[in-house]
């Protein structure tokens, strides 16, 4: 029987609190000590015992860390993991790990990804709001209706959800190009259909370009105005990832100076977005408020990978998905 662990779960009210949370204590060992909380300080005296926190999108920074001298490990209930201080982690000597392995998001977030290519390719908000105020706008939108087959898709970042994307994308008959911070194997690129260029060309080629990477010191602000620049005018952007992976005001100079035809956004910087945030006028977009990892299924998903990395850790086994950017 091993030690008794404390382990502190943060979930955020704005991804359902305690309430969502409630039913986690009964998926841990008995022997672990379970506290749910909607911040990771909310309560100074679980996170001061806490061996392992698991959040769901809660900040854990460089403070919280030092306030938990005992902490052995961070997990976190997702792919991303910017919302932690890795840098901090890492001088105390706690990995820090997500579910990516799982796939547990992959299937939703590939799902959204080509709700929004269709609903831009489509115009079908621009075509329903016409309707709804007894605007027949045919005539006015079939010149930028268009079709995803025989176009090409540039993913940055085929992990497991830019694999996901890539398997729909051969079955709309797309192109598929990619670029990461690591080629794939022959093997894994020919299985999905996907061919390896440089960021920068992928850009020049693509006619849908979709974000599928972590954000990182070095992926902040990727496409940026200078890339942006590089994108077609009848080119689209989608992100499903993060939001600071685009300099959002670059991206609604580009839509309102009519030198890129539109863009997906299912995720911001900050969310929830404020008011100011110029992409909610530009033209020419589709916007969702991060419903991409969080269909009913896919909730189930995330909390049990999450449950099952942290179980097999206090189990003995070594941490899984460890973060390894620096």
């Amino acid at each position: 029987m091993t030690a008794p662990k404390n382990v502190l779960a943060v979930v955020p009210q704005h991804v359902g609190g305690r309430a969502a949370g409630a039913g986690l204590g009964t998926l841990f060992p008995a022997n672990a000590h379970v506290t749910v909380v909607e911040a990771t300080d909310e309560d100074p005296a679980a996170l001061r015992d806490a061996h392992v926190v698991v959040t769901a999108l809660g900040p854990v920074t460089a403070a919280h860390l030092a306030a938990a001298p005992g902490l052995e490990l961070v997990q976190c209930a997702s792919h991303g993991f910017d919302y932690v201080d890795v840098a901090a982690a890492r001088e105390r000597g706690v990995p820090v790990c997500t579910i990516g392995s799982s796939g547990a998001e992959a299937q939703n977030v590939a799902e959204q990804t080509f709700a929004l290519m269709l609903a831009l390719a489509k115009q079908l908000v621009p075509a329903h709001n016409a309707l709804a105020q007894g605007d027949w706008a045919l005539p006015r939108l079939q010149r930028s209706l268009t079709e995803l087959s025989g176009k090409t898709l540039g993913i940055v970042g085929l992990g497991q959800i830019g694999q996901q994307v890539a398997r729909r994308a051969t079955a709309f008959d797309m192109t598929v190009l990619y670029t990461g911070r690591r080629r794939l194997a022959p093997g894994t690129e020919e299985r999905f259909g996907a061919r390896y260029v440089p960021l920068d060309e992928l850009l020049r080629s693509s006619d849908y370009v979709t974000l599928h990477a972590p954000l990182t010191d070095e992926t902040r602000h990727l496409l940026d105005a200078a890339r942006l620049a590089l994108l077609r005018p009848t080119a689209f952007v989608i992100n499903t990832a993060r939001g600071a992976l685009i300099d959002q005001d670059a991206l609604a100079d580009a839509l309102e100076k009519g030198t890129l035809a539109g863009a997906g956004l299912d995720v911001f910087d900050p969310e929830p977005p404020t008011a100011a945030l110029r992409l909610l006028g530009a033209p020419n977009v589709v916007l969702s408020p991060h419903v991409g990892g969080v269909t009913r299924e896919t909730l189930v998903r995330i909390a049990l990978a999450a449950v099952e990395n942290v179980n097999a850790y206090l189990a003995g086994a070594p941490p899984r998905d460890v973060v390894d950017e620096p």
